[in-house]
């Protein structure tokens, strides 16, 4: 695809430095790509001076994290002004958040028998690329595989950090009413993220979307990655019936996981495309 509307980077909990990830997304014939690092935009500068050197076109993005129905959700905002007052505000409040969250992971793990666990995860993160944000449950799950607790990182998720284990620790997100309102507030263009994701019945999912859309949600991503073809299918069914528009993209964290730059099932021909609603620049190579 010369597309792709979901990645993530060192910044976050991505595996590849910005200016490295663009890099590879090139290669793989992305022309129009958004970082869409997890309640950070640290790496959007690096991002688009490698973009331009390439004559890409970078399109500012955010995965954001929230709450709704007892659960976490994931909202996307794309081609928002990076300065704008509302979103730096929220970034800052995620961003202290997460280091208490932390805190908190590591804290339980040496209760069970794994001390230094928060110093261990920040040094596989920082091994990856400098970052200010706080390390991630993939860079906890890391530093287990490297000391011996487990074999590998799904046997950490499986027994530690996954959903409802110790190391799943819930933090005091926003709401979903308020993180689409920062994001409207921003001039961001909003897509739900993999609503399939989500361990939902169906009508909580509708309804989950339902008050997305009450909300100011204007996407939902129909596509992420390689899901399965029938997931695909029910979300686009879902946007018809809202008259949703619909992003896409390969959710890629780094090389060797579930998914590829560039790469995911194709959107239905008939679904409004989101990214048809951004500005696109022409940029010339600088190199």
């Amino acid at each position: 695809m010369n597309v792709d509307l979901h990645c993530h980077s060192t910044a976050s909990d991505g595996a590849l430095a910005p200016a490295v990830l663009v890099a590879r997304a090139f290669e793989k014939g992305v022309r129009v790509l958004s970082l869409t690092d997890h309640d950070t935009l640290e790496g959007l500068d690096e991002a688009r001076a490698a973009a331009n050197a390439l004559g890409m076109q970078l399109v500012n993005g955010v995965e954001l994290s929230c709450t709704w129905g007892g659960a976490t959700i994931h909202v996307l905002g794309y081609g928002f002004e990076q300065n704008a007052p509302a979103l730096v505000a929220a970034i800052a409040q995620l961003h202290d958040g997460r280091w208490l969250r932390s805190e908190e992971i590591s804290r339980k793990l040496s209760l069970k028998g794994m001390p230094g666990a928060l110093d261990g995860a920040r040094a596989i993160q920082q091994e990856l690329g400098d970052s200010g944000n706080a390390p991630a449950r993939p860079h906890f799950a890391d530093w287990m595989v490297r000391e011996g607790f487990v074999k590998d990182r799904a046997e950490a998720f499986r027994k530690w950090l996954g959903a409802g284990k110790l190391g799943d620790v819930k933090q005091h997100w926003p709401t979903l009413e308020d993180t689409v309102g920062t994001l409207r507030a921003s001039g961001a263009w909003v897509s739900l993220a993999h609503p399939w994701h989500y361990d939902f019945t169906r009508s909580k999912r509708r309804k989950l979307i339902g008050d997305y859309i009450g909300a100011g949600g204007h996407a939902i991503e129909v596509v992420n990655g390689h899901q399965p073809a029938e997931q695909v299918g029910s979300l686009a069914i879902l946007a018809r019936e809202f008259g949703l528009l619909v992003s896409a993209g390969s959710d890629f964290h780094g090389p060797g996981g579930w998914s590829e730059i560039g790469e995911y099932r194709q959107v239905p021909d008939d679904l409004p495309l989101l990214w048809g609603r951004f500005k696109h620049d022409p940029i010339i190579a600088t190199v």
